[in-house]
C-alpha cells in the first residue's frame, strides 16, 4: 500500500525527483570525515570553516545542475549554497538534521540532533527534505532510544509537511569487529532488511538504504537482487533510494542498476561520484575532476 502524503510533502517529493519521478541526488552533507580528508590533502591540522565551505560550494556548482536534487549539511553547505545562488532553480535540496558523529565508537551511541537547527528551519529556507543519519542495530541496547529519535523527527516533518528521509546504517555489536569483516558481511543483509522492517513504519517517507550485501564478499547478482526485492517489499509503499557508502564508482553503478530493477526509486550518491577530488591538493585540479569525471559519473547514474 502506498503511503498517503500531505500536499506539502507531495510537492517536496516532486522537487527532489526528476521528470520521471526518479531520485537522482548528489550528496555532500558529509562533515567530520570530509573535513579530515580535506585537511590531510591540504597538509593542515584542521581546515578552516571558510575552506570547507569553498569545497562544498565547488561540489554544488559542478554537480547540482545535473542532479534532481542535492543533499546538504547545515554547517558548511546549506546556508552558503543557498545564499550564494549556487543551486539552479529546478534543483531541490534536502538538509541533514543530526549532529555529525565519526568513528566506530560513535556508531554505538544514540543519535543527537544538532542544536540550534530544526525541521522548521529547513522548511523555512525552502528545503524539500529532512535527512536523518541513524546508526542502528536491532539488538543494540539503545535500539529503542534510536527508534524514539526517528519518531521525534518524523513528527516534526509531519508538522511542517516536509518529507522525512531516514538513513539507517548497520554496524557490528561484537567488540573489535569491523564492518568490513567477513563475519559481519554475512549478517549484513538481514540487518539491513530488519532495520527497514522496524524503522519504516515509524513515519519515514523516503528510505535511504545501504546496499544489502557487501561487494567484497557477495558476487552473485541473483542473491543481491533478491535482497533488494525484499527491501522493496519492506519499504511498505514508500520510495527507497540507494546510498553509495564510499564504494568505487563501477561497483556503485552496478548496485544502482540491480537495486532499481528490484524496485528502488533512485540514488543519493556522494563519495562514489566525487571522492577522488578531495585527494587533489590544487583547486584547479579539483575543479577539473568535478566538472569532467564527477559530472560524467552522475550522468551515467
Amino acid at each position: 500500500m502506498t503511503k498517503t502524503l500531505s500536499l506539502g510533502k507531495l510537492r517536496c517529493l516532486q522537487q527532489l525527483t526528476n521528470e520521471a519521478g526518479i531520485f537522482a541526488m548528489a550528496a555532500f552533507d558529509h562533515r567530520d570525515a570530509f573535513v579530515a580528508t580535506l585537511s590531510r590533502t591540504l597538509g593542515v591540522s584542521q581546515a578552516a570553516w571558510q575552506t570547507v565551505v569553498a569545497e562544498k560550494v565547488r561540489l554544488a556548482q559542478a554537480l547540482a545542475p545535473h542532479a534532481s536534487a542535492v543533499l546538504l549539511d547545515p554547517l558548511y553547505s546549506a546556508g552558503p549554497v543557498i545564499a550564494g545562488g549556487v543551486l539552479p532553480r529546478q534543483t531541490g535540496f534536502a538538509v541533514a538534521r543530526e549532529k555529525s558523529s565519526y568513528g566506530s565508537e560513535a556508531m554505538r551511541q544514540t543519535t543527537t540532533l544538532l542544536e540550534g537547527w530544526s525541521v522548521e528551519a529547513i522548511r523555512r529556507m525552502g528545503g524539500a527534505g529532512v535527512k536523518l543519519l541513524l546508526s542502528y542495530h536491532p539488538a543494540a541496547p539503545n535500539a529503542a532510544a534510536q527508534e524514539e529519535v526517528v519518531r521525534q523527527v518524523a513528527a516534526e516533518c509531519d508538522t511542517y509537511e516536509i518529507p522525512f528521509m531516514l538513513e539507517p546504517i548497520c554496524y557490528p555489536l561484537t567488540p573489535g569487529q569491523k564492518k568490513s569483516d567477513p563475519a559481519f558481511a554475512a549478517e549484513r543483509p538481514d540487518l539491513v532488511l530488519e532495520s527497514a522492517r522496524r524503522l519504516v513504519p515509524l513515519g519515514v517517507d523516503i528510505l535511504k538504504a545501504e546496499f544489502p550485501t557487501d561487494a567484497n564478499y557477495e558476487a552473485d547478482e541473483a542473491i543481491m537482487a533478491d535482497y533488494c526485492r525484499q527491501l522493496t517489499d519492506l519499504s511498505a509503499g514508500i520510495p527507497w533510494v540507494l546510498l553509495s557508502a564510499g564504494v568505487d564508482f563501477a561497483t556503485f553503478q552496478r548496485q544502482v542498476e540491480i537495486a532499481c530493477e528490484a524496485g528502488a526509486s533512485g540514488f543519493v550518491a556522494g563519495r562514489a561520484i566525487w571522492n577522488e577530488a578531495l585527494e587533489l591538493a590544487e583547486a584547479p585540479d579539483r575543479d577539473r575532476f568535478l566538472n569532467t569525471i564527477a559530472v560524467s559519473r552522475l550522468r551515467v547514474l
